[in-house]
């Protein structure tokens, strides 16, 4: 099957976030004292080289930073930073910055899958990478989480991302609309049975079906809630199988 490509640019019909605190160019995030926490990317929240974990604590060391914290999103934050040694810091990381602000793709998690875990059905790692590079940071008309999980546990939280991928011993199932937050909405499944491939396919269909018709601030579950659930399915699925939970 042939790729679709969608790069990752940043599209300015949907620049209409205005983070007055936060400081989006330089990727970091005010903090309640005063003080700025920067997020290195880290896809799926995998560190193969131990080097980078000793470059984010001399990062932390040398601006005096008083805490590294795990994020939900899989990487860790120097927190603690003055806004004037914000760019040396980054500089010193050598690292991209996580879209953890901004009208974007801000996260997608991934689970160890069958790399790692005992009860992984499929490789979660190998298509969340994939997906991480194709989406992460990605514009979207409102803020955006996708979430691979390699077994039916959904460890990654499936069922309240805007996007959620599970496997199983027959493939991967795909849920749509998910999200947590004051109002929390369970997602709802589109399609199963899926090969990396075709769940690769799926979502670039979603994304291009989402940003052509959504409006500005309306999360992906809201827009299902919108247009409903089966014209969503016709415009992204198309004729291809749907299998319906308990059969």
């Amino acid at each position: 099957m042939e790729r679709q490509e969608m790069p990752n640019s940043k599209d300015h019909r949907y620049q209409h976030t205005n983070a007055q605190e936060d400081l989006l160019e330089k990727g970091a995030i005010l903090q309640r004292d005063g003080s700025y926490a920067i997020a290195p990317h880290i896809p799926g929240g995998v560190i193969t080289d131990p080097e980078v974990l000793i470059r984010i604590a001399q990062v932390a060391q040398k601006y005096s930073c008083p805490a590294i914290k795990v994020t939900i999103a899989q990487r860790l934050a120097i927190v603690g930073l003055k806004e004037e040694d914000i760019d040396s810091a980054w500089k010193d990381l050598g690292m991209a910055p996580g879209a953890a602000i901004g009208v974007c793709v801000r996260s997608v998690k991934i689970c160890p899958g069958s790399t790692f875990c005992k009860r992984g059905q499929q490789d979660s790692i190998g298509l969340g990478m994939e997906m991480d590079k194709r989406y992460h940071g990605m514009t979207t008309p409102s803020k955006m989480k996708i979430s691979i999980s390699g077994c039916p546990n959904k460890c990654t939280d499936t069922m309240v991302n805007d996007i959620g991928v599970m496997g199983t011993a027959k493939g991967f199932t795909v849920y749509v609309g998910g999200n947590g937050g004051i109002t929390p909405r369970l997602a709802e499944k589109l399609i199963e049975h899926q090969t990396a491939e075709q769940v690769l396919h799926l979502v670039d269909q979603i994304m291009d079906y989402y940003k052509a018709n959504a409006q500005t601030n309306e999360r992906i579950g809201k827009f299902m809630d919108r247009v409903g659930l089966e014209e969503f399915r016709n415009h992204v699925v198309g004729d291809r199988a749907v299998h319906q939970a308990g059969e």
